[in-house]
């Protein structure tokens, strides 16, 4: 049994060269156990790794296709592409720039606070402001005060288109109801702008203090005498009373005004250049609407119409019976060599 198991044992030790190597690690070694339950399963490359790799791969293979898609698109548009979104980008913002400043004139224009204190004054205020200004003041040596409203200017003008109407209507002016009413509104209306206007540029030159609100409530109400001086004229048609009332109230606001700009303009010769041309200025208006208008706009007429001349007609005579012969056949002889001669 021994000599069976020693000879088992000598080949098991006297191996081949290439299982003692084998051996003598494993004996070496020790003894190498591997745990399968401990093991991961997600350790390593699965299947499912794979699959998202592969999906990652294929989403960005489509999203080069798609860059160079764009590209090759822009290369093909070219110039043209570029001047196409660039248009468009100027439009939308022209748009966006229009729609500002609509809206914003719009909430300019709808605020009535704007204007409300302009016209924001009381019935008894503008009742003492009407009576001063037909008195002239005396103090010229500090700034006068000028009411900043215009609630009784505009008044003022609208009474005197009133009146002025009134005076055509009732003159032998012959015009239609809209183009009457048009040029009475059309003169009241520019003459106190325009007048305004022009002596506030004057009082600019002059160094004069006076604002443009200031001095259209100025000569605003300096329209006051001459709606008195036509209302009283237009009714009662003598030359005398029109001059008299012409002299005296409208002398009267036109001094009140000259007053006033006197003592808020400093040096002689500046005062005598704006106080004059608005004293002529006011003046000769009244004269103008009180002599001159009506003609004018008969002298329109005639030149756009012509003259009203009644037609010519034919009036039946009757020859007398004791009519010589010898005078009717000269008349037919005539007439007969006139026809000829024709």
């Amino acid at each position: 049994m021994a000599a069976t198991a020693a000879p088992a044992s000598g080949a098991r030790n006297g191996a081949g060269p290439e299982w003692g190597g084998f051996e003598e690690n494993i004996q070496g070694g020790g003894s190498a156990v591997i745990d399968m339950e401990n093991m991961d399963d997600t350790s390593g490359s699965s299947f499912e790794d794979m699959g998202e790799l592969h999906q990652r791969l294929r989403e960005e293979e489509v999203d080069a296709d798609a860059a160079a898609a764009e590209e090759e698109d822009g290369e093909f548009l070219g110039m043209k592409g570029f001047k196409g979104q660039l248009s468009r980008q100027v439009a939308d913002q022209m748009w966006q720039a229009g729609k500002r400043q609509a809206s914003r004139a719009f909430s300019l224009y709808a605020n009535i606070d704007i204007l409300r204190p302009y016209f924001d004054v009381e019935p008894a205020q503008v009742r003492s402001r009407l009576l001063e200004s037909m008195i002239p003041i005396k103090m010229v040596n500090f700034p006068q005060k000028i009411a900043g409203e215009l609630y009784g200017p505009l008044m003022l003008v609208f009474t005197l288109v009133a009146i002025l109407l009134h005076g055509m209507k009732t003159s032998d002016t012959i015009i239609r109801e809209g183009t009457l009413m048009g040029t009475a509104i059309g003169t009241c209306f520019g003459y106190w702008l325009g007048v305004s206007s022009f002596i506030y540029f004057l009082a600019y030159l002059c160094n004069a203090q006076v604002t443009m609100l200031q001095m259209l409530a100025l000569l605003g109400y300096g329209l006051f005498g001459h709606c008195i001086v036509l209302f009283v004229t237009y009714n009662i048609h003598l030359h005398a009373l029109f001059y008299l009332f012409w002299l005296l109230v409208g002398g009267l606001s036109t001094l009140r005004m000259v007053a006033v700009l006197v003592s808020r303009t400093v040096g002689p010769t500046q005062r005598l250049l704006l106080c004059g041309t608005l004293a002529a200025l006011h003046m000769l208006f009244l004269l103008y609407l009180h002599f001159a208008y009506h003609k004018v706009v008969e002298g329109i007429l005639d030149t756009l119409e012509g003259p009203n001349v009644p037609p010519m007609q034919r009036v039946p005579r009757d020859i007398p019976a004791g009519l010589p012969a010898t005078v009717l056949n000269a008349t037919i002889k005539a007439v007969a060599v006139t026809l000829q001669s024709h």
